[in-house]
Order: C-alpha cells, then sequence, then structure tokens
C-alpha cells in the first residue's frame, strides 16, 4: 500500500477496505516495529504507536483533514491518491 505522507519516521498509509473490518474512513501509522489504525477525527482504532509518535499523528491528521477524507473517496471508488504534506 502506497505511503500518503512520511515525517518523523512514520509512514501514513490509506488502502480500499471494501468489504473490510473497518466501516469508518481511516489511517495506518507505522512506526518502527509499531502500528496502529486512526479515524480521521484522530481517533485510535486498534493498534498502538508509542504516545509521541501517536500525539503526532492526531495532529497531522486534524492539520489534513480535508486532504484524508478527499483520498478516502479516492480510493474507495479505485481511483488514485494523492501524497499529503507531511508534519513540520
Amino acid at each position: 500500500m502506497p505511503a500518503l505522507s512520511i515525517f518523523l519516521g512514520i509512514v501514513i498509509t490509506m488502502y480500499s477496505e471494501l468489504g473490510g473490518k473497518h466501516s469508518t474512513p481511516h489511517i495506518h501509522a507505522k512506526y518502527a516495529e509499531h502500528e496502529a489504525t486512526y479515524d480521521l477525527d484522530g481517533n485510535l482504532i486498534e493498534g498502538s504507536i508509542p504516545r509521541k509518535q501517536s500525539k503526532l499523528v492526531e495532529a497531522w491528521i486534524l492539520l489534513r483533514k480535508d486532504d484524508l477524507k478527499t483520498n478516502w473517496d479516492l480510493i474507495q471508488n479505485g481511483k488514485a491518491h494523492y501524497k499529503i504534506d507531511p508534519l513540520k
């Protein structure tokens, strides 16, 4: 699954889950060997990453919410996503 954004060692991905286990729009955040899933409001759905990185992901989601929603719709409709600016 292609990365939407990469910042501070955190890789953010999103992919089509037609009929998948999460019906709510969400992203996957990976940091080292950790992985967590967040909804587009920044709430943790499952998994875990270190607290510092989790706070960074939550802040990034809030800043990029419109882009995330647009990408979710594109991906769920089988269209190509676009990259989202990293947290700076």
